[in-house]
């Protein structure tokens, strides 16, 4: 039985009559000491003492800020997340906050809104309606930063509406490149993007290269009047740069859903409150999707989308038995292990090793299960995180 602690109440998107629907061999725990997994959505566990058993935290959702990933990574616990899972929710709410602030909509059913006694609202209706007069998204000019999961649907959705869609992204995967629509014009770099940009919309990871990566110089590259959207997150953009644009006119309207307090107190500007994903579908994808990788780890020592290790499947294992390796990425560490492997009774059938930044793991299978005394030599490598013993899957 392997156990599994949920935070969030994730379990009600993976669900029937309150039970988790984790699958057979597997139960929900309250006692973090003896669980396997965690599986947790908007929760912070910086912080919580993980215990001796738990292997692997699987996040309901794309971002992962609330989960210690160097401290996990070093415990040989493996953090996944869900990309992709809830794309299609975003991008849906960044296309309707790009039509209905390009429409001055808000501003027209405020209007009504203050109006609602008026006896003549009506005729006084038509009377003010210029007052919230638009423009249409055909044929503008709109940048796209990021072309993953989310700002791949984006484009294309654009591209749909019948915009003028340029896509920035130096980190393009073949996967993605394959979803883009061809009338999406890819340039290589950001200022090619912004520059003439009508609209900017921002679909990038937080990470050290992309923070602040919308400043002052970018801001000053758009159309003036621009709009500029944000749901990607928070510190991508530089906030005061954000609010001098706004200020001069260069800017003439920014969306986000992102409420801090200088982002309140800008001018032109559309808050949502951090709902981007916030669908049933979307959190009922994610929740599926950490699941399964959750079980896939635990079953067959397979890693697909860790955000602190790199990606490794060898498929479900056939064979004697399988040991899962979670090591410090060095030198040597490869001619340690096959030389303690050299003096067992074990021959490796299979092996992979990857690595990513500063860890690494190494997954292989052999003939015959290893004896206990082989893996407690295994564990005793300098640089060894964790050795995982896997069971062959059933025939």
């Amino acid at each position: 039985m392997r156990y599994v602690k949920v935070f969030d109440n994730i379990a009600k998107n993976i669900t029937r009559d309150g039970a988790a629907e984790l699958g057979e061999g597997y139960e929900k725990t309250d006692d973090i000491t003896k669980a396997d997994a965690i599986l947790v959505r908007a929760s912070d566990i910086h912080g919580i003492d993980f215990g001796p058993t738990v292997r692997c935290v699987a996040r309901s959702g794309a971002g992962v800020n609330n989960i210690p990933l160097e401290e996990c990574a070093e415990r040989g616990i493996v953090v996944f997340n869900a990309p992709g899972g809830n794309s299609n929710a975003v991008k849906e709410l960044v296309v309707g906050m790009m039509l209905v602030n390009s429409r001055g909509t808000l501003g027209g059913i405020d209007w009504v809104d203050s109006h609602s006694d008026d006896p003549d609202v009506v005729k006084d209706a038509e009377k003010n309606k210029k007052a919230f007069v638009g423009h249409e998204l055909i044929g503008r000019r709109v940048g796209v930063v990021g072309l993953g999961a989310v700002g791949s649907k984006v484009a294309n959705a654009l591209v749909a509406l019948g915009a003028d869609v340029y896509g920035y992204d130096p980190y393009l995967s073949v996967e993605h490149a394959w979803q883009l629509d061809r009338m999406v014009k890819r340039v290589d770099t950001l200022d090619d993007l912004c520059r003439g940009s009508e609209y900017l919309t921002l679909h990038v990871p937080a990470k050290d290269d992309t923070v602040h990566m919308i400043g002052e110089h970018e801001l000053s590259l758009l159309a003036p009047g621009a709009m500029l959207l944000n749901y990607a997150r928070a510190d991508i953009i530089d906030e005061d740069a954000v609010a001098a644009a706004l200020e001069a006119g260069q800017l003439g309207s920014f969306i986000c859903d992102f409420a801090t307090p200088k982002t309140t107190a800008m001018p032109r500007t559309t808050i949502t409150p951090h709902m981007g994903a916030c669908t049933n579908e979307a959190e009922e994808n994610c929740a599926h999707m950490a699941v399964g990788e959750m079980k896939d780890y635990l079953e067959n020592g397979t890693i697909r989308n860790s955000v602190n290790y790199p990606d490794c499947d060898l498929g479900p294992c056939r064979v004697g038995g399988r040991v899962a390796l979670l090591h410090k990425n060095v030198p040597g560490m490869i001619g340690k292990i096959s030389s303690i492997l050299g003096n067992a009774t074990a021959n490796i059938q299979r092996m992979a090793n990857e690595a990513q930044g500063a860890h690494a793991y190494t997954l292989l299978d052999t003939d015959v299960p290893l004896d206990a005394k082989t893996v407690e030599e295994l564990s005793q490598i300098d640089g060894i995180y964790r050795v995982r013993v896997i069971k062959p899957a059933r025939n």
